[in-house]
């Protein structure tokens, strides 16, 4: 099944009635020879999906907010599942999609190994590496993920969030590589309403190493002593309206 398309469609339903499932997207005048380079093996696929592929629609939060109110004729509508949006939301309340957020296959198969993180105590900055190994039969590429758990005593959170990715070079079967990823305090940073203020929070950080946002291989931990303030901003569009959102 070669899939044509520009979003997200319903695939529970029926991908198990085919051998295979090549999402092209819309690949434009390139199209055919990129799918047929695909297909015969003269090009092994590394990409990974950027969105997540819900076994429902209505597995969506969104989807009891949208279009608005009233149903006949919406004039207003309230965007109540705040941060859970994607993979933030089918993760963190363990909705089971059909497809997860980073998902990709390829025509090998990689081990993840030897992760380290440079200290266990964060201050300016920290250091992840992880070894990558490609353990198929045919050369491939593999996209290494990134995620952090955050404490969560200042704000709500999601389980894990995205905060680095890389591409490895063309790793021949048996070959491996290390790959560096540099955090930051405005990496692991999340808004604070009540401080107008993206924060590190004091605590602590789980690093998770993946191959997709469900397909988790390493994790470590480190601390954080204090709260960073990484960046204030002026509080000035402030609520016309009272509204709650989704909390975890």
């Amino acid at each position: 099944m070669i899939l044509n398309i520009g979003g997200v469609i319903e695939t529970a339903t029926w991908k198990d009635k085919v051998d295979a499932i090549l999402l092209a997207w819309q690949a434009g005048q390139e199209g055919g020879n990129s799918v047929a380079d695909v297909f015969s093996g003269v090009k092994n696929p590394s990409g990974k999906l950027t969105m997540t592929f819900p076994v429902d629609y209505h597995n969506h939060p969104s989807a009891e907010n949208f279009p608005g109110f009233p149903a006949h004729d919406p004039s207003e509508v309230f965007y109540k599942e705040g941060i859970y949006v994607g993979y933030r939301y089918f993760n963190t309340f363990g909705i089971k999609p059909s497809y997860e957020f980073g998902f990709g296959k390829s025509y090998t198969t990689f081990e993840y190994s030897d992760l380290k993180i440079s200290d266990s105590t964060f201050e300016d900055e920290i250091e992840v590496t992880v070894k990558v190994k490609n353990t198929g039969k045919v050369t491939g590429k593999e996209v290494v993920q990134v995620y952090i758990s955050a404490p969560t005593n200042l704000a709500d959170k999601p389980s894990e969030e995205l905060r680095a990715f890389a591409k490895t070079k063309a790793l021949k079967p048996g070959k491996s590589e290390k790959l560096k990823f540099t955090l930051k305090a405005k990496d692991l940073a999340s808004f604070i309403d009540e401080q107008s203020a993206w924060i590190t929070e004091k605590g602590t950080y789980t690093v998770k190493i993946g191959a997709s946002s469900l397909d988790i291989q390493l994790t470590e931990d480190f601390s954080v002593a204090k709260d960073i303030t990484v960046e204030k901003v002026n509080n000035v569009f402030d609520l016309d309206a009272k509204m709650e959102t989704l909390k975890n």
